[in-house]
């Protein structure tokens, strides 16, 4: 049974939540602030976490950067619950590090599907075998992002969706990917998700290669999606 923070400081929305995930097999546990959320967190890891963007003290959206930039947190699945549904706003929560958003009002079975479709997400890397293209090392066993910079291995620190997404381009190097087949082969379930989502994703994993000189390996194919490549060519351009 998967085990779900539902944090929310609105009582009847909290239980109304809460009973519909319950009676769908879920475990649920209900905070109404972040300092109740993080001492939920801290005490027991959740398979995932429905968090709402307005909280009293401290806001859900910094809540969620909070957790993204803390090791133990770093990969756990978040969802943001949120009235706020323009897209600068569902945006601001994707950068925050929210795997998916969800505006309200919501109905219960799409709030379902995401759910299934982000736990889906979580780990069926965990088995394959190391990737390398131009001295970058993904390891799904550790999960760990390497490569040599300057005689000095560097560790990559990337979410768990950007970890995804470059496992897809190094297992699948020099295709084109559209938005929609990559949002099939990495999200898994894109009934609720939108083509934006994938540039969001693009734009974090190329700012997390970028220290190892990397994020150039990632290629914009105008009109088409996106390309990883086998190698890095000297003039920049195909990486913006």
């Amino acid at each position: 049974m998967s085990s779900i923070l539902v944090v929310e400081d609105e009582a009847a929305i909290a239980e109304l939540v809460s009973i519909n995930l319950r009676h769908a097999g879920f475990d649920v546990t209900i905070a109404a602030s972040a300092d109740q959320a993080q001492a939920a967190v801290d005490a027991v890891l959740p398979d995932l976490v429905l968090l709402d963007w307005m909280l009293p003290g401290q806001s859900g959206l910094a809540l969620a950067k909070q957790w993204r930039a803390s090791a133990r947190t770093r990969e756990l699945p978040i969802i943001m619950l949120t009235a706020r549904g323009d897209e600068a706003d569902r945006v601001a929560g994707l950068d925050a590090g929210a795997d998916d958003y969800l505006a309200k009002p919501f109905s219960t079975k799409e709030l379902l599907a995401r759910i299934r479709a982000v736990l889906r997400r979580k780990a069926p890397e965990a088995l394959d075998s190391a990737v390398e293209i131009e001295g970058l090392k993904l390891d799904p066993a550790t999960r760990r992002v390497t490569r040599e910079v300057d005689g000095t291995l560097r560790e990559l620190k990337m979410g768990p969706t950007e970890f995804r997404l470059l496992h897809f381009f190094m297992t699948h190097p020099e295709r084109v990917h559209s938005r929609t087949q990559l949002l099939d082969r990495v999200w898994g379930d894109h009934v609720f998700i939108e083509e934006r989502t994938v540039d969001v994703h693009v734009k974090r994993l190329r700012e997390a290669l970028q220290p190892a000189g990397c994020a150039r390996l990632i290629e914009t194919v105008r009109g088409a999606g996106y390309r990883m490549a086998q190698r890095l060519v000297a003039t920049a351009g195909g990486g913006d």
